[in-house]
């Protein structure tokens, strides 16, 4: 079955989609732009979202849910905000629809249009401080640490199963603070804490920054985001942090009285991550014989198949195998045991290869006379004979060692194609011959910035946090420069 994918080195586009698709994750809807979120797929979102849900009420975060429809109104309040969404709006015009008196299926009620439109929401920066200014009258009632875990809808053009899709699941955090620095500190304990879920979780080695201002958050006064690289060399945007000063706000007249007894606009933040993550999950790490999956998002960790030819050979099989599940579930492992005589073993190890299972046990009635089980890694695609004896405890090590191996390639693969370029030629070699993060000192000007993207197609991923200052000489402009930016062709 992993045969009938396309090779990376082919045509690495047509890879993940053939993967996406063969690994029963997610395809295409009737809806244009829109996906099915197939059960496997959406076992591994599930555990995603398990532990980001555990990490955000760890920091002190509660869930709560708002309204899918936000009033068309809202979005004028906030220019920035309004500009950088009005192109991917979908909006609601009419509540009914109605038989068509010429015998041509339904229309819509003409007499049923809404006194004012409402948007999909996009994101619900505009929803949810409208309803702040209900909650919010004095200091004493914050901060407010909200998630919401939802569907947002952007009219995406040209889509891509998880990377970008007219609908997608994501989490979106909205808090409200009584100062400046209580807003910042949020903000970047968040974009932390993603760092930690792609690298602890994902095995995803990420590079955290500040956005360009023409990269922005529309309505941000700061964008933080962690960067990651695919195998193909191009960076994928995999969370982002925003500090949104008193912006909504002011907007939407959200004020408080502070302990000095004055009114003053709350300060907020907001933050995200979404069912891209799945995307990025598939592209870091997969090869071509399937998925290759980092053992603590693993919706199955260990497979068990048996190997016989009568039903005799299955029974004893079993019953070694029944003494065996508990020992594995008892150390927090997930397994799966299949028995299913309408698959040859054959199939079924090209099949969890494909889905990528960290570990396969596989067992014959040899094994049973020798007392071993055969044991094979999914990331490395090796196996080994081992004793049947403590094999619960070698397989508890070896899913740390899997998660720690895929992480470290990873990081080395993201390491080796992070290059610097001191000048426009070499700039424009490196991104047409090897790909990668650009390390290349910019001007700041977002012309410069603009014109870069448009020559390439590169933009900038981010400002990394963590870098030394270094005087020198844009790219570009030739104008001076105090550090250098990575650029990058991104999906």
């Amino acid at each position: 079955m992993a045969k009938e994918l396309t090779t990376r080195s082919e045509n690495y586009s047509q890879w993940y989609l053939d993967l996406v698709n063969k690994a029963d994750l997610a395809e295409n809807s009737a809806v244009r732009g829109c996906m099915v979120i197939k059960p496997y797929g959406y076992a591994i979102w599930e555990k995603m979202q398990a532990q980001l849900d555990r990490m955000f009420k760890e920091t002190g975060h509660s869930n709560a849910y708002f309204p899918l429809f936000i009033p068309k109104s809202f979005f004028s309040k906030e220019a920035a905000h309004v500009e950088g969404f009005a192109k991917e709006c979908a909006i609601v015009t009419h509540y009914r629809l109605k038989n068509d008196p010429e015998g041509k299926g339904v229309v819509v009620d003409p007499e049923a249009k809404l006194e004012e439109e409402l948007i999909i929401r996009p994101t619900s920066e505009t929803i949810i401080w409208n309803t702040y200014r209900n909650w919010i009258q004095s200091h004493r009632d914050l901060p407010i640490l909200i998630n919401q875990w939802a569907n947002v809808v952007r009219w995406e053009m040209r889509t891509r199963l998880f990377l970008r899709t007219a609908e997608f699941l994501w989490q979106e955090g909205h808090t409200a603070h009584a100062t400046k620095e209580e807003a910042i500190e949020e903000t970047l304990k968040i974009i932390n804490l993603y760092a930690e879920f792609a690298e602890q979780y994902m095995a995803l080695p990420v590079i955290q920054g500040v956005k360009s201002e023409n990269e922005r958050f529309a309505g941000a006064v700061e964008t933080y985001c962690i960067e990651s690289l695919m195998q193909d060399g191009k960076a994928l945007q995999s969370g982002t942090s925003h500090f949104l000063g008193q912006n909504f706000a002011k907007a939407f007249d959200v004020t408080f009285a502070n302990k000095e007894g004055t009114l003053d606009y709350v300060w907020a933040t907001s933050w995200g991550v979404s069912t891209r993550l799945m995307g990025a999950l598939v592209m870091a790490h997969s090869d071509d014989n399937g998925l290759v999956l980092p053992p603590r998002l693993a919706p199955i960790q260990v497979v068990i198949v048996p190997i016989y030819k009568k039903m005799e050979e299955l029974a004893r099989i079993s019953e070694k195998v029944d003494e065996l599940i508990p020992k594995l579930k008892a150390k927090g492992i997930s397994v799966k045991y299949d028995d299913n005589d309408n698959k040859k073993p054959g199939w079924k190890f090209a099949e969890y290869e494909l889905k990528g299972v960290p570990v396969r046990l596989a067992m014959g009635p040899r094994d049973l006379d020798n007392g071993t089980v055969e044991l094979a890694r999914r990331d490395t695609l090796t196996k080994e004979t081992v004793s049947f004896e403590g094999i619960e405890t070698v397989v508890e090590k070896l899913l740390e060692e899997i998660q720690e191996s895929i992480y470290n390639k990873a990081l080395n693969f993201r390491n080796e194609n992070i290059r610097k370029a001191d000048t426009w030629d070499e700039f424009k070699q490196i991104l047409e011959e090897k790909g990668g993060f650009i390390a290349a000192h910019w001007d700041g000007t977002g012309e410069t910035e603009q014109k870069i993207k448009e020559e390439t197609k590169a933009t900038i991923r981010c400002i990394p946090i963590e870098q030394e200052a270094e005087a020198g000489k844009c790219i570009y402009s030739g104008k001076p420069s105090s550090g250098r930016v990575l650029f990058a062709i991104a999906y």
